[in-house]
């Protein structure tokens, strides 16, 4: 067989020329439909398809049957579910799993039960409540596709649903060219020998749909037209498809969403192999998708936060400032800075130790080096005494040569290697760690945090839960195969140090890189290692949005970028790029200078002082940061909020995604480019320039150049008000929020200077 450049065998990841024991199984119109415990149940007939670009059912081989259960939840979310793999784990795997570690639903979450209308060839679904919410076609025409005049098609299962009542999502029923040649398929499994290990669901998609989300996605607003591999790994800067962190859930301009609740490496597509469909591939032949109605944004990613979980609150002290580069070496270096930022009067809340607090250099053994770090418990103290609280790097793997190895092989605290790997050697990472930690075992689980913990008791308030991206594909884990575990394996890592950081300083927080669907609940997360240029500020604050439209309410990044180009470790960062970069840091719910090589301020005398201004700036609009804070852990709202959030029926900003909404009355515009200039869009209302006082009305672009480096474009909504702390401190310790005032954008309000 001559291999096929048909679109659809490209999606499912077929080479009929060199898998001759791969198969496409087909779903077609329903045989039954009944009700169970408040579920619809649809009885599905699937058939083996010929490989071919006319496919045709295979006669030969019979018919094999699986089970759609639809069911709905209160707030407007309907689940579907189908297990399409084989024999006794099918058995087991009949009904939604609501255990797993993903989900965690709010008490808002609750069962209503569905009923089901019979009709001359369809059935209608609806809530106790008399409001529709699926129905299903079983004439062999589809309803408002096909004329009279028309061939109908082969006949396939045809269902939508309104998960709000109202708005209608349709499976792809009829993506195809001719009824033989397809180019997506609504329901479908792949099956290799006796194994069926991928399915694929797809949604109708419209010509004007627009999508955002699906995890810290480095690119345009709009995600129409693209199809993502949904596979944590090393994203290795912020301008490429490659990202830290995936999540499977997509936002549409049509006002639904949709959550695949799963850990599988997926494909999903939004309108990028056919422009008329949503399609989505797991590798494994389980589908169960949560989709979601709303009015508006931020209700929609609020039901996928009932489902998946609400961020907690970071504590004060870490919205202030955070200093670190890549990396302190000893105690006596970090006192220096530390005392230099208090002697010079630079607000600083946070000293972070980067990878050389060991013995070695990146070689983490989760221990003080005791010659560069004598005494840590007293230094720490003696930091904290000057309002420094220290934040340490480690990750999640043990080296070869590290102290832990012998005990964490012996007890099965990393995986230990299959025959394979341990004979042809890991090509896991240019690290070369020896092993994973294996969080799918509650004793290794327990023994990382045991290392956490003695860390934590002497002072240290936040663990960097640093990579998590990648495992050991070749290792055995306790309780997952490492095709499961990769993707959860930053939940459970962040998961594990969190509890622990919590437990012992009372405060729930990490700083964390990669991410999968929950990982919300552990703020908080940064983007990455960006580059210290205009491209790799952009990227990042794309990144940042998309991150925000997935579930995510805290998000930083490393300013003024991680490393330079082209010398990856000792380049020159450009004044101007440290400062809109600085600038862009105070307008996010956390800002933290890291890098490769050197970022206190005094190091760039030319724009020293203006880069206190801004960190002054910053401190002045914690009372602020904290109240938008609060709102988002309560809420479907993020601290960077894409222009969507206010305004999904403006079509403009389903495009833009170089200025933002900070909490719910600041437009930040920030400014990326040498020249000084940029033009911003206003959406609806009227706004005021928050620095100058200047007015605007809204639904316009305005040109803004010459803009001077100790400016930024922000804007604030007219008649909103802004708490915000009147005195200089140099930390959050010398702050008492009751003594902040509210600024009122009203007639009065003629600029704010810093």
């Amino acid at each position: 067989m001559k291999p096929t450049n048909y679109h659809l065998f490209d999606f499912l990841d077929f080479d009929p020329e060199l898998k001759r024991d791969e198969s496409l199984w087909k779903a077609y119109k329903p045989t039954s439909v009944y009700e169970r415990d408040g579920d619809i149940y649809v009885v599905i007939p699937f058939q083996k398809q010929v490989l071919a670009n006319d496919m045709e059912a295979d006669m030969s081989v019979a018919q094999v049957t699986h089970t759609l259960i639809i069911r709905m939840y209160e707030p407007k979310i309907i689940r579907i579910f189908i297990d399409c793999t084989d024999g006794e784990k099918r058995e087991k795997q009949l009904v939604p799993n609501d255990n797993s570690d993903i989900l965690q639903f709010s008490q808002r979450v609750r069962r209503m039960p569905l009923h089901l209308e019979i009709g001359d060839n369809c059935w209608t679904i609806k809530s106790g409540d008399g409001i529709r919410r699926a129905f299903i076609n079983n004439n062999d025409a589809p309803i408002d596709h096909w004329s009279d005049l028309q061939p109908a098609p082969q006949p396939t299962i045809d269902i939508c649903f309104y998960p709000d009542g109202q708005r209608e999502v349709r499976l792809a029923a009829y993506d195809h060219f001719s009824p033989p040649r397809y180019d997506a398929l609504p329901i479908a499994f792949c099956k290799t020998g006796n194994c069926n290990n991928r399915a694929t669901l797809s949604f109708e998609c419209k010509a004007d749909e627009c999508f955002a989300g699906t995890g810290e996605r480095f690119m345009k607003m709009d995600l129409s037209g693209q199809t993502f591999f949904l596979k944590n790994q090393d994203g290795q800067g912020v301008n490429n498809r490659r990202t830290y962190k995936n999540i499977p859930f997509y936002l549409s301009s049509h006002m639904y969403g949709t959550f695949y609740h799963t850990t599988a490496h997926s494909k999903l597509s939004l309108a990028g192999h056919s422009t008329r469909s949503v399609q989505f591939l797991s590798d494994q032949a389980i589908i169960d998708a949560f989709i979601i109605g709303g009015d508006t944004v931020e209700e929609i990613i609020r039901g996928y936060r009932d489902l998946t979980g609400y961020p907690s609150m970071p504590p004060l002290w870490s919205f202030g400032i955070w200093m670190s580069r890549m990396t302190y070496f000893s105690a006596d270096e970090v006192s220096n800075i530390c005392n230099r930022l208090r002697q010079e009067h630079y607000p600083c809340d946070v000293i972070h130790l980067d990878t050389g607090w060991f013995k070695t250099d990146w070689l983490c053994e989760w221990k003080f080096n005791d010659e560069r770090f004598p005494n840590p418990p007293q230094f720490i103290k003696s930091l904290k005494d000057k309002g420094f609280r220290v934040s340490l790097w480690q990750l999640p793997y043990v080296a070869e040569n590290a102290e832990q190895i012998a005990e964490a092989r012996e007890n099965n605290y990393i995986g230990p290697l299959t025959k394979k790997q341990e004979s042809e050697g890991s090509n896991f990472s240019a690290l070369d760690y020896a092993g994973t930690i294996d969080f799918t075992y509650d004793k290794a689980t327990q023994w990382y945090k045991g290392l956490l913990k003695k860390l934590l008791d002497m002072g240290v308030v936040c663990i960097k839960t640093d990579f998590g991206e990648n495992i050991h594909m070749d290792a055995v884990y306790k309780n997952m195969t490492p095709e499961l575990l990769n993707n959860l394996y930053a939940l459970l890592y962040q998961k594990a140090a969190y509890e622990i950081t919590k437990e012992v300083t009372g405060d729930g927080i990490v700083w964390a890189r990669a991410a999968w669907a929950g990982c919300q609940r552990y703020p908080l997360h940064w983007g990455g290692d960006s580059c210290s240029s205009w491209d790799g500020m952009a990227g990042s604050l794309k990144g940042g949005l998309h991150f925000g439209l997935s579930g995510f309410a805290f998000w930083s990044h490393d300013v003024p970028g991680f490393h330079t180009l082209p010398n990856f470790m000792n380049g020159i960062v450009r004044d101007d790029v440290y400062v809109r970069w600085t600038q862009f840091g105070v307008f996010s719910s956390h800002i933290r200078y890291h890098g490769t090589n050197k970022r206190e301020p005094w190091h760039y005398p030319n724009i020293a002082s203006i880069v206190k201004k801004w960190w002054n700036l910053r401190y002045a609009l914690i009372p602020y940061i904290v109240q938008e804070s609060l709102i988002a852990c309560h809420s479907g709202y993020t601290l960077l909020q894409a222009l969507i959030f206010h305004h999904p029926n403006d079509k403009t900003c389903w495009h833009i995604d170089d200025e933002y909404y900070f909490g719910n009355d600041f437009l930040v515009a920030p400014v990326m480019n040498s020249e000084n200039s940029r033009e911003v869009y206003l959406p609806e209302g009227r706004w005021c320039n928050f620095f100058t006082g200047q007015r605007h009305n809204g639904k316009q672009w305005i040109t803004m150049q010459d803009i001077p480096l100790e400016q930024m474009p922000v804007f604030v909504r007219e008649g909103a008000e802004i708490p915000m702390y009147p005195e200089y401190v140099e930390c959050t310790d010398e702050m008492d929020l009751s003594k902040s005032v509210t600024i009122t954008i009203n007639e009065n309000f003629n600029g704010y200077s810093i």
